[in-house]
């Protein structure tokens, strides 16, 4: 099933969203061999949106650049919310010397990962997340060129 990609109160500037939702599907299918359907929710937002929705569901008083929420209830599926603040993206490629475009691709990439069971709170584990970031985003700026 596509990827469904909203925007709240905050302009993404996402493009080609058919393309990158099919891409998402690869993604899971690459990472998850059981999982026959995944329903990924993108939502674009605010830096004050998603630091509410910090405080009130994880109790973080900070402002963060993605949250991701599982939401599968069964085997053999994926279902997840995926919320981005498009400010954080936007500070971050600068941060990073990247590009908006390049930041946010990663970002979407990083929620899918962690949906797949990549984690990033351990130096270790953050770098694993980064190899597969790195890699998601160069396949599919490759996928895109055709």
């Amino acid at each position: 099933m596509p990827s469904k990609f909203y925007e709240h109160n905050a302009k993404s500037g996402l493009k080609d969203k058919r393309r990158l939702s099919v891409f998402i599907d690869v993604l899971i299918s690459k990472y998850m061999k059981n999982v026959r359907t995944a329903e990924l929710t993108y939502v674009f937002c605010s830096d004050d949106f998603l630091l509410e929705m910090n405080r009130s569901f994880l109790e973080h008083d900070t402002y963060t650049d993605i949250i991701t929420f599982d939401l599968t209830e069964y085997q053999n599926e994926l279902q997840g919310e995926i919320y981005i603040s498009v400010a954080r993206v936007k500070e971050n490629a600068k941060k990073y010397n990247t590009t908006y475009n390049d930041e946010l691709h990663r970002v979407i990439f990083h929620g899918v990962l962690h949906l797949c069971g990549f984690k990033d709170k351990k130096e270790k584990d953050q770098m694993v997340m980064r190899e597969n970031e790195d890699y998601c985003l160069a396949r599919y700026k490759k996928e895109m060129k055709k």
